[in-house]
């Protein structure tokens, strides 16, 4: 009742922002993985500057300056990650993405540009592995991320996989090996890395990018001069470990177990600040509990804060929040339910081009009473 799809019959007269998509997935195939191909890159950065600016007004009914988006160093070739879906067809399986107007379909994709070769050459590797496969299985989802020390490759579902082995033999660049069967929890099957870092967890899609709005974010964080502070949704534990090893204690709050506990190892180690430590739960079970300090970070998933978490964040004590968002709507609903916070500075950062994902870091102040 509340949305309608239009669809382009004909261009008339093109602007001059317009320009030919490169990807033939993009419009053959009407791939939803990306929503701008079509704009020039500047255009790009400034419709995403209005989607921030726009939320923050329109949804959170806060004035805020929005500087111009920080551009990425790279327009093409910069997901570090590449999540398809996998259909048995026939005799053969094929590996895809889905049309934004019908997600129960899936279309084979053949490149995908805006993805690192390496990631690319790696689903290729994989799928020459397909009759490898778990056994009887007709619908699958893998996700393959580069890492420093490699490649790992998560697939989910399927019930039996007898033949792993060989699969993992048969992808000699796939140095990680997960799998969640249907029904079942994660596990690893084959790990040929020296260094055993989280290859199962959340990894940064643009690495250029991430390390600039890092970089800012705790900036912001550092200007406070917190001597205590809460990471929620953690991850493996960067921000949290960059401020211990400067004399703040931090906790860090991460649902994911594996990602937890190699924050906590890292946080236990020589340079941190006494007290640091890592806490393998969901922010708004424990948040109630970690607070007040003097800072708090959060940088949750596409859905935003737990309705709980806003509420402990709005009758906390905690002085200053830095909220690292990757969608300016949940943001915009974030702060709506923080009345006591001013936003201090708002930065944006195109950690997704090409599509119409915009990252965002908002700082925020508590009001004096």
């Amino acid at each position: 009742g509340r949305l309608a799809r239009g669809e382009m019959i004909a261009l008339d007269h093109p602007s001059e922002r317009r320009v030919e998509p490169p990807c033939p997935h993009y419009t053959g195939d009407r791939c939803g993985g990306c929503q701008l191909q079509h704009l020039r890159y500047d255009a790009q950065l400034d419709a995403k500057r209005g989607i921030v600016r726009d939320s923050l007004q329109r949804i959170a009914r806060r004035d805020a300056d929005v500087p111009p988006v920080m551009a990425s160093d790279r327009e093409w070739r910069y997901r570090r990650k590449l999540t398809l879906a996998l259909r048995r067809r026939g005799a053969r399986w094929i590996a895809g993405l889905h049309p934004y107007d019908a997600p129960g379909r899936v279309f084979e994709l053949a490149d995908c540009p805006i993805t690192d070769e390496r990631v690319v050459e790696a689903w290729r590797e994989i799928m020459r592995a397909a009759a490898f496969l778990p056994d009887g299985a007709t619908e699958l989802r893998g996700a393959v991320r580069l890492l420093d020390e490699g490649v790992s490759f998560v697939l989910e579902g399927g019930r039996r996989w007898t033949r792993w082995q060989e699969f993992a033999s048969a992808t000699p660049t796939v140095t990680s090996l997960w799998w969640e069967r249907e029904g079942g929890v994660r596990r690893l099957l084959d790990d040929r890395r020296e260094q055993r870092t989280p290859a199962a967890s959340f990894v940064q899609v643009n690495a250029g990018v991430a390390a600039a709005l890092w970089t800012h974010a705790l900036a912001r964080v550092e200007a406070h001069r917190p001597r205590s502070a809460v990471d929620a949704y953690a991850g493996a534990g960067d921000a949290a470990v960059h401020l211990s090893a400067r004399g703040v204690r931090v906790t860090a709050i991460e649902a994911d177990r594996e990602a937890s506990a190699w924050c906590g190892a890292r946080l236990a180690g020589s340079g941190m600040t006494a007290g640091s430590r890592a806490i393998a739960a969901r922010v708004e079970d424990v948040l109630a509990d970690v607070l007040p300090a003097d800072v708090a970070i959060v940088n949750p998933p596409r859905t935003g804060l737990h309705e709980r978490a806003s509420a402990v964040l709005e009758a906390s004590a905690t002085p200053a929040l830095v909220y690292v968002s990757c969608n300016p709507a949940t943001l915009a609903r974030d702060l709506s339910r923080l009345p006591s916070y001013r936003v201090a500075s708002v930065r944006a950062f195109d950690m997704f081009p090409q599509t119409a994902h915009v990252e965002t870091v908002c700082e925020l102040v508590r009001e004096a009473a």
